[in-house]
């Protein structure tokens, strides 16, 4: 209770960002660049999801990575909770055209809540290790290895046939189609949704820099590296 009194910014705005994201992904970004169709490679979720690292590099800023790994705990109760619960909830309320079958619910959850937790706390031990250098490298270099790893691990769980033990495939995701929709290289639909998902990540953990910047500027005494 003490944690959740004292960190609840931090606990709240990651909560809601998990939320957010697992609501948001559920509809894609329509649209077209230069022949390139968005709803085959990007949903809306990919602009929110970013802000949990930022979220966690401020709690590690402010606070140290021990309560960072707290909040970012917060935040993997929550992708797996919501994983599950909100596709059928949408479904129900005729909010998103195709119900999910449960043992696929349960392969995208074990996938979120993988990539969520190994993602965020290699975040945490990045920055904890670039704390001391210039403002910028600790939430930049942390972000993007996070962001990178968190993109592998998803989609690969996810939507790989190397994971099938973890559940049915997607036989949709599996289909060779060109690479991004317009590149001549064919591949599995999958890899263009995690190109478009990581590009959307990387220039997001840059613009994140801006709210990171102004927010730790305020705190004249952050935490040292503790916790470790």
């Amino acid at each position: 209770m003490n944690f959740l009194m004292r960190y609840l910014p931090f606990v709240a705005a990651m909560a809601l960002v998990v939320v957010a994201s697992n609501i948001l992904v559920q509809f894609p970004m329509q649209g077209e660049i230069g022949g390139l169709a968005l709803a085959d490679v990007l949903t809306w979720g990919a602009f929110t999801y970013p802000f949990s690292f930022l979220v966690t590099d401020l709690a590690n800023r402010r606070y140290g990575p021990a309560v960072a790994r707290k909040v970012v705990f917060v935040g993997f109760m929550t992708a797996v909770t919501c994983s599950i619960l909100i596709p059928p909830f949408l479904f129900r309320h005729g909010l998103i055209e195709f119900e999910t079958a449960a043992d696929r619910l349960v392969r995208i959850a074990a996938a979120s809540g993988t990539a969520f937790l190994t993602a965020q706390l290699l975040d945490v031990t990045v920055f904890n290790r670039l704390r001391r250098q210039s403002w910028w490298r600790a939430p930049i270099v942390g972000t993007l290895v996070g962001s990178v790893f968190d993109t592998v691990v998803f989609f690969g769980v996810a939507f790989s046939a190397a994971f099938a033990f973890a559940g049915p495939n997607d036989s949709f995701a599996l289909e060779a189609a060109p690479l991004m929709g317009v590149l001549p290289v064919e591949t599995m639909r999958w890899v263009s949704w995690a190109l478009g998902d990581l590009s959307v990540k990387l220039i997001i953990a840059v613009v994140a820099l801006i709210p990171y910047r102004l927010l730790a500027a305020r705190w004249s005494q952050p935490a040292v590296a503790v916790g470790a």
